[in-house]
């Protein structure tokens, strides 16, 4: 059986992502959670993505070499 679409594959992966919104939600000077703007929290969110893509792109360019 196929596990939720946000299941995490590598171990360890939780604690980073929280580590990275809580880095990301400091710098942006944001409290994420119920009782922040949804924009607030997509704002973190978002820059979540930007940092994991140039962390991937960065890994497949090193795999090229």
């Amino acid at each position: 059986m196929a596990g939720n679409k946000n299941d995490l594959l590598v171990p360890g992966a939780k604690d980073a992502m929280e580590n990275m919104k809580e880095e990301i939600a400091n710098e942006f000077g944001v409290q994420p959670g119920a009782d922040t703007t949804a924009r607030e929290n997509g704002s973190v969110g978002g820059e979540m993505v930007k940092r994991m893509i140039k962390i991937a792109e960065r890994g497949m360019s090193d795999n090229n070499r």
